[in-house]
């Protein structure tokens, strides 16, 4: 089983000449998490391979993850951000997947002027380009399922990726449960999967986190086990990578061997088209 994990974030310090988004630091998860810091982290869990997302607080940058998938294209790949606002990303998706790394796109809806870009129109001209350049597309829309849940009818070849469980980065614990409640509904899209990560997060417990694992399984029974990718967002995590692992490879006994090797990585690699 190689073991991949679906999101991790690395990112360069600040400097004058590459300025993070303002604000940025309000929200960052620190000054720097290089490639080989991430690497040393995925050698210590039994992590075997990552999708890079670059972190939104750095503005849409790619070119440090690239580099990354570049030097280790047998550990990384890269789900890039483009510019939602700019005209002149229209029809850069066309060949978006030749840039050496590269899978798709990973967009967000979560914080700022952006998160309305879902429902004002902005983004309206990714889903049909993205659709028809067979470019997979992560989405963190907290609050924005119904708008998913169109989005996702409209475009029956777009491979969507929700993000967190659409999970907001400060649910805690029972808030965890209505959003599972309207999560579960898009199942009957199969061009929908899901990102189980950084669930411990969301929760004021310990390891082996019990209160996360009935609702594991409740999103595992509706989208199924080739649709569910387990993830760290490692930079986010309150608990260790090895922990994060654990839940899934050691603590739910309710995947057999056979679930597991989707959930950890097939899945994922299937997805994303990472061979």
């Amino acid at each position: 089983m190689i073991i991949t994990d679906a999101q991790a974030h690395i990112w360069e310090p600040e400097t004058p000449d590459r300025p993070w988004l303002p604000g940025g630091r309000d929200f960052a998860h620190g000054d720097q998490f290089a490639a080989d810091e991430l690497l040393a982290e995925m050698a210590a869990a039994g992590v075997d391979a990552a999708v890079l997302v670059p972190p939104s607080f750095e503005g849409d940058r790619n070119d440090t993850c690239l580099a990354a998938a570049r030097e280790h294209p047998d550990k990384f790949r890269v789900m890039g951000r483009i510019t939602l606002t700019d005209e002149a990303s229209r029809g850069k998706l066309a060949t978006w997947r030749d840039e050496a790394g590269m899978l798709g796109i990973r967009v967000t809806f979560s914080r700022g002027p952006a998160a309305d870009w879902l429902t004002d129109g902005t983004a309206d001209w990714v889903w049909p380009e993205a659709e028809a350049a067979g470019v997979p597309v992560m989405v963190f829309a907290p609050g924005g399922l119904e708008a998913v849940d169109k989005i996702a009818a409209r475009h029956p070849n777009l491979r969507l990726v929700l993000d967190h469980l659409a999970l907001r980065t400060d649910v805690r614990d029972e808030g965890i449960d209505p959003v599972l409640d309207d999560l579960v509904k898009l199942a009957r899209h199969d061009n929908i999967a899901v990102k189980a990560t950084c669930l411990p997060s969301n929760v004021t417990e310990g390891y082996p986190f019990p209160s996360l694992h009935d609702r594991i399984r409740r999103v595992v029974d509706a989208f199924e086990p080739p649709r569910v990718f387990w993830g760290s967002d490692i930079t986010r995590l309150t608990c260790s990578y090895d922990e994060v692992r654990r839940l899934f490879a050691d603590e739910l006994g309710f995947l057999s061997p056979a679930d597991l090797e989707w959930i950890m990585g097939r899945g994922v690699r299937e997805w994303l088209g990472w061979p």
